[in-house]
């Protein structure tokens, strides 16, 4: 049988007690990148109920964290740090190498 999905994991599921807080939390790290290469960290938390003794776990904030921007997702929405659509703009070109294949076939022959 599936679960259901609770929207607000910090809200009771047992009797809607609101705003409790995590007594214990840990971090989850992706091993896969996502499509702009950025790394997800999941922290869990395990929750108490004070008013009826429920235990449960559930997401207490995901963090996309890569290239030069970082997305902090958790209670009171997403936030963004850095800008990584300016740095796309600006990339910097590479040194430019030339080679002469003919001198390469002198030191070969020496």
């Amino acid at each position: 049988m599936a679960r259901k999905k609770q929207k607000d994991s910090t809200t009771c599921p047992n009797c809607g007690e609101e705003n409790v807080k995590p007594t214990k939390t840990w971090q989850l790290v992706s091993p896969l990148p996502d499509s702009k290469g950025r790394i997800t960290i999941t922290v869990m938390g395990t929750f108490d109920c004070p008013k009826c003794n429920h235990h449960w776990r559930g997401v207490v904030s995901k963090i996309k964290a890569g290239g030069s921007s970082v997305e902090v997702e958790g209670k009171k929405g997403v936030k963004k740090i850095g800008d990584e659509e300016e740095i796309d703009e600006k990339k910097e070109e590479g040194e430019v190498i030339e080679l002469d294949l003919s001198d390469i076939d002198e030191d070969e022959e020496e």
